[in-house]
């Protein structure tokens, strides 16, 4: 598949979905498969396997890839399957190689976890893991406001496969700048920190936006993006505030409870299961009345 199709697939809701467990604690494929499916079902183009609501890193290096090889069977072909790597670079080509080799269409490499970032180290990371699999797409989850448009623009000039940025960094104004100094027409810009920030961001060259809330009810989300590319504000900013709570809930505590919300979420409808593994933790009581709270005011129930 072309890279024209990927970016124009990027430009929409990028779905990561969340990894189900059983009741000993093991990834459970039927039921990951089922909610792959669904997303896809419902519309949506882009699904990240083993993105940060997917708990990348509680997961081992087996349970990354058969989260992958799911996913890319689940979907069989109706969507853009964008694999989540990361990790050292040997671990992280060993993962893109796999990814290609399943028939995975793009990668996201997450950001490098270390305590000690070099500009020069930086991008020669970046470089190294998308020169190996130079079939496929390639997007970066930046994170780190430290990370400035001249290193984008260096990566561009050197990995022509990569494609797009997903930014997540809650500075609309970082964003907007440093996506003009990357070269603005490079790559395509999604907006990394899904729904409450989409708006802000669409506004400065956004076009397109994660999602973890699209597990829940992927038409709440793909509403917000057809009133964002249709420039109608008002009406994305009517979804934001519907969902907003539901949001805040998964920001609060420095994200602490980010996947447990969704998780409980699909739980109370019959879908999966709510476990996550440390160093998230469960709902308490009275989280999960608000957020059941939240998804009847919304018409969704078991």
């Amino acid at each position: 598949m072309s890279f024209a199709v990927q970016i124009r697939r990027l430009s929409g809701v990028v779905a990561i979905p969340v990894t189900p467990f059983d009741d000993q604690g093991a990834v459970e494929p039927e039921t990951y498969a089922k909610l792959v499916d669904r997303l896809v079902a419902g519309g949506i183009e882009v699904i990240t396997p083993n993105g940060n609501t997917g708990e990348f890193y509680a997961l081992d290096e087996q349970e990354a890839r058969s989260c992958l090889e799911i996913t890319v069977k689940a979907v069989d072909g109706r969507a853009s399957v964008l694999a989540g790597v990361g990790h050292d670079v040997t671990t992280a080509v060993r993962a893109a190689q796999h990814a290609a080799s399943c028939g995975a269409d793009m990668i996201m490499i997450h950001q490098p976890v270390h305590p000690y970032v070099s500009a020069d180290g930086w991008v020669e990371y970046h470089r190294a893991i998308a020169a190996a699999v130079p079939e496929l797409g390639v997007v970066l989850y930046v994170r780190n406001p430290a990370t400035t448009g001249a290193q984008l623009a260096r990566l561009g000039e050197v990995a022509p496969n990569v494609i797009g940025i997903k930014y997540a960094v809650p500075d609309v104004v970082r964003f907007a700048s440093v996506a003009r100094d990357a070269g603005f027409d490079r790559f395509v810009w999604v907006a990394g920190l899904a729904e409450l920030y989409a708006p802000g961001y669409f506004a400065a060259g956004a076009t397109g936006f994660t999602s973890g809330l699209v597990n829940v009810d992927p038409e709440i989300s793909l509403s917000m993006l057809r009133s964002l590319h249709s420039g109608d504000y008002p009406a994305a900013m009517s979804v934001w505030e519907k969902i907003r709570r539901f949001e805040e809930m998964r920001a609060a505590n420095g994200n602490a409870n980010n996947v447990s919300v969704v998780k409980d979420a699909l739980a109370h409808l019959g879908l999966c299961r709510p476990d996550v593994r440390p160093p998230s933790r469960l709902l308490t009581g009275d989280e999960r009345e608000q957020l059941f709270g939240l998804l009847t005011s919304w018409g969704l129930s078991a």
